[in-house]
């Protein structure tokens, strides 16, 4: 089935998931998650992650099957965000949440900082850098945390939070990823990249 999505490591590991056509829904296909696993070494036990733009979960799905102490996945679309509580309610996924909120606006919220987030917006609307600047303003950001972004080939993130470090990055047909880990910020160095 096409709007299907599998669990590739973890205790859930080979559970299918289904989820509905969205506009710009694209699930992160399983050899990039396979890497993206990897660099994050494998087990992410006791850690908390923030899934934005879930669209299909497979990301959230993926780290709570690997230990995740606890996931929040987040999308404006009902259609998306029903399938999502199917989901979670078929694997007794009871270490995530969904929320059902405008991306932007969520993170304009009160923060809880996590250890990793997935940051996977519809392509070519401009939405990642704006969303990092958030994630690192508001305090969304555990001190050592991983940011993992997922954006069209050939997207330059310029502009990222100065105390980012790009750990990784690979390009998949027209889809570039890439993995960041975040500093403790000098009370000072606020500055952005350029």
């Amino acid at each position: 089935m096409k709007n299907e999505v599998r669990i590739i490591g973890g205790s859930w590991r080979g559970r299918k998931l289904r989820f509905p056509a969205a506009p710009g829904l694209r699930p992160t296909p399983d050899r990039v998650r396979e890497t993206v696993f990897n660099w994050l070494h494998q087990d992410l036990t006791g850690l908390t992650c923030l899934d934005l733009y879930a669209g299909s979960g497979a990301l959230g799905f993926e780290a709570a099957s690997r230990g995740a102490k606890s996931v929040v996945q987040v999308d404006s679309n009902a259609d998306v965000c029903a399938a999502l509580e199917r989901n979670c309610a078929l694997l007794d996924g009871h270490t995530i949440q969904v929320r059902r909120r405008d991306v932007a606006q969520f993170l304009g919220e009160a923060a809880l900082a996590y250890d990793v987030v997935f940051l996977d917006p519809p392509f070519h609307q401009g939405l990642v850098l704006p969303c990092c600047l958030a994630l690192e303003a508001n305090g969304w950001l555990a001190a050592d945390a991983r940011i993992y972004i997922e954006a069209e080939a050939g997207l330059a993130l310029e502009g990222l939070p100065r105390n980012w470090d790009g750990l990784r990055t690979k390009l998949a047909g027209a889809v570039g990823y890439h993995l960041y880990r975040r500093n403790t910020p000098e009370p000072d160095s606020i500055l952005l990249k350029s």
